[in-house]
This record gives C-alpha cells, structure tokens and sequence, in this order.
C-alpha cells in the first residue's frame, strides 16, 4: 500500500520540468497556496476535461489566491503538444520517473473495471502558504472535479 498524505503533513518538495523544459519547484509557490493535481495521461478525455476545467477556473482559483500544477509520468514533448492543443495556461509538469507522484502517494495499486493495477492514482492536494497539505484527495473523478473543489475551497 502507497503511503498517503494527510492534511497538516508537510508537502514533499519537488522540482520538475514543465512543458517547455523549465524548471518548476514546489517552494516557487512558497506564500501562497498551489492545487497540485496528478493525473494518468496527457492527451486522453478524461484527462483533457479535467485539465480543461482548471484551464476554465483557472481565473477564479488566481483570484482566490490559488495557483495550479498538473503532474504526470508524459515526457516534455507530449506535455508541449497537449498544452498548445488545449490552450493550457498553468504549468503542466513532467514526473516520468514518478519519483513525485510516489513521494505524494498518487502512484501505486488502485482499481480499475475490477481489476487491481499498478498506475496513477487521479488525486489533487492544496498546499497552504507554508507549504503544508490543507487538502488531500484520492481517487477524485475526471468529471465535475473543480466544481467540486471549488465547493471545497470555496471559491
């Protein structure tokens, strides 16, 4: 069983290459709160809808004081292509060792059509100003999700 963070742990730091190969760290976001989202695969429905609605919000969440990271095991070139096909306007950063996504607890057994696999697990985290978990939530759906953070947060 993957190790999961809970609210009031510390978020693990990361720095890792966003679509145009620079550089993003975690503590770049340091006094003020960053959603950090992990997801499966660039390029595919589910994901694109999700990233679509934070892309769509994305206004709100600023405004509220919310910036947004999206994290997945694509290389640079497929995050560059998907970025400029949906018109992403927040980093989208690269983790393909998935290095990140275990320290986060967002890679490792889940379920899926009933089956048990090994992959990534669709999660999104708040991080509060001070770079502590303020939120943790796995397993979120596709579909509907940044309303329902949006709810959560309430923004």
């Amino acid at each position: 069983m993957t190790e999961r963070l809970s609210v009031g742990d510390p978020a693990p730091e990361f720095t890792l290459p966003d679509s145009t190969g620079k550089p993003v760290s975690l503590s770049d976001f340091r006094g003020r709160s960053v959603i950090v989202y992990f997801y499966p695969a660039a390029a595919t429905p589910g994901c694109a809808k999700q990233a679509c609605d934070f892309r769509d919000n994305l206004g709100e969440l600023a405004s509220a004081g919310y910036a947004v990271l999206g994290i997945s095991p694509d290389s640079q070139a497929k995050l560059a292509k998907w970025v400029a096909a949906e018109s992403l306007t927040f980093p989208m950063l690269s983790d393909s060792e998935r290095t990140v996504m275990k320290r986060w607890g967002a890679f490792g057994e889940k379920q899926m059509y009933g089956k048990t696999v090994t992959g990534v697990i669709r999660s999104t985290f708040v991080v509060d100003p001070e770079g502590v978990i303020s939120l943790a939530q796995y397993n979120v759906k596709a579909t509907g999700h940044v309303a329902k953070l949006r709810r959560d947060l309430g923004v």
